[in-house]
């Protein structure tokens, strides 16, 4: 147990490990691990994005297959090429920016005063969950205003668009220990 965790320190020594690379903003805990986890088993994207390696299916049962087999083999990909749409959609929206702005700012002012000192109303005191609940509930005609709800649809359909037809249009890869099979002529 001893040398994994030298070859951690030396990873980190030399700038390389994932946990210096994933943004400070996310908190240590089982979201973080989630996102080492992902990084860790991203295929690479030069095979990812290769168009040689795209072709239609000759028949149904082989457009199942590609989808079934090309979801878990490029999974952590297609983790964060959702990721990427979301990025996209929000930064192309400028009232959507204003809308999670007032929600982090109220969240963070909240984070703040609870370092302070506790929030009482009415002679008791207020849960950060409820806290937290009530800077969503002020957010909330922001994202009204700016469509989120349509921007979260639209962020699903370009997901399964873009997903689906990676899946169904690249070639499967070849599997560790999988036996070649010959197709009938």
């Amino acid at each position: 147990m001893a040398a994994p965790k030298d070859q951690q320190k030396d990873a980190e020594a030399e700038g390389l490990s994932a946990t210096t690379l994933l943004p400070k903003l996310i908190p240590s805990g089982a979201g973080r691990e989630w996102l080492e986890r992902r990084r860790a088993t991203i295929r690479p994207w030069g095979t990812f994005v290769d168009q040689q390696r795209f072709s239609r299916p000759r028949n149904l049962g082989e457009l199942c297959q590609r989808l079934v087999r090309n979801v878990e083999y490029y999974q952590s990909n297609y983790v964060f090429v959702f990721l990427g749409l979301i990025l996209y959609c929000v930064v192309t929206s400028p009232m959507l920016l204003v809308a999670l702005a007032v929600f982090f700012g109220a969240c963070y002012i909240l984070y703040l005063r609870t370092l302070q000192s506790k929030l009482m109303l009415f002679g008791r005191e207020v849960s950060p969950a409820h806290q937290y609940a009530l800077a969503g509930g002020i957010s909330f005609p922001f994202f009204w205003l700016a469509g989120a709800g349509s921007a979260v649809f639209w962020v699903l359909g370009a997901t399964l668009v873009v997903i689906g037809s990676h899946a169904a249009f690249h070639q499967i890869e070849a599997m560790d220990g999988e036996e070649l099979q010959m197709e009938p002529v």
